[in-house]
């Protein structure tokens, strides 16, 4: 029995093993057929279109698709990338969503892909979450943006994108410049200095250790800095410079 994983990450000798089995079945219609064939594997149709759509090795296995009711490799192109922007958790599952970023990292014409996909499914996610304050949405939407930049698949522009939204509520739901600090994608001098990033958000940067202090006094010898933030660093200053050292 070939999981979602399974079908996933398969080569593809295992895809048309697995597939093989259903070419008698020309009788059904592709829907019928699609639910059949994922009932036997224990997935619902959903699973399994975005199972065989985000194998890297699918696309060169023409044979396969009609086996699947398709007439060409876009059509399930198509009917994946819609699954995958507007599905919040219920057909996909948060591990299928982990599992198909963890085989996409590693393919550059999908991770290509992903970050049109990416930026989508994300406001689907965000609007659910304002319209209805679910909070296993939210945990698993948390879940999911720690792996987006762990894994790689977030880009600079992605997080250019993020960093620039000073208003964002979701960007402290997820305390995002942390994860943006820790993922490396850019430097965390740079981020501190911008004064889209809010003051309290840099607190948790200084708390987490993630900024030294020479950086801290720099910035505070920016004149232009709001009076909140000035008092923040100074008070940071005060529980964690050396002793004997200056005060800025």
């Amino acid at each position: 029995m070939a999981s979602f994983r399974d079908i996933l990450t398969g080569s593809g000798e295992d895809l048309i093993k697995t597939f093989y089995v259903y070419v008698k079945d020309k009788q059904f219609f592709k829907q019928e057929k699609l639910g059949r064939i994922a009932k036997e594997l224990r997935l619902n149709t959903a699973q399994l279109k975005c199972a065989v759509g985000f194998n890297p090795d699918f696309k060169e296995l023409t044979e396969v698709l009609p086996i699947l009711g398709y007439d060409n490799i876009d059509e399930l192109i198509q009917e994946r990338n819609e699954l995958f922007i507007n599905d919040i958790y219920k057909k996909l599952s948060l591990d299928n969503i982990l599992a198909i970023y963890s085989v996409v990292k590693d393919d550059p014409e999908s991770l290509q892909v992903m970050q049109y996909l990416l930026e989508n499914r994300l406001k689907t996610i965000e609007s659910k979450i304002e319209a209805t304050v679910n909070s296993m949405i939210i945990e698993k939407y948390k879940a999911e943006m720690r792996a987006i930049y762990s894994d790689g698949i977030a880009d600079i522009d992605f997080a250019e994108k993020r960093l620039n939204k000073i208003d964002s509520g979701f960007r402290a739901l997820l305390n995002e410049v942390v994860i943006i600090t820790e993922s490396r994608l850019i430097p965390a001098g740079d981020i501190f200095f911008r004064n889209t990033v809010l003051p309290e958000e840099k607190r948790k940067l200084l708390n987490k250790g993630l900024i030294p202090v020479e950086l801290v006094e720099a910035r505070l010898e920016d004149e232009n800095i709001s009076q909140q933030e000035r008092k923040m660093l100074n008070d940071y200053l005060k529980l964690n410079k050396p002793t004997g050292a200056g005060m800025s």
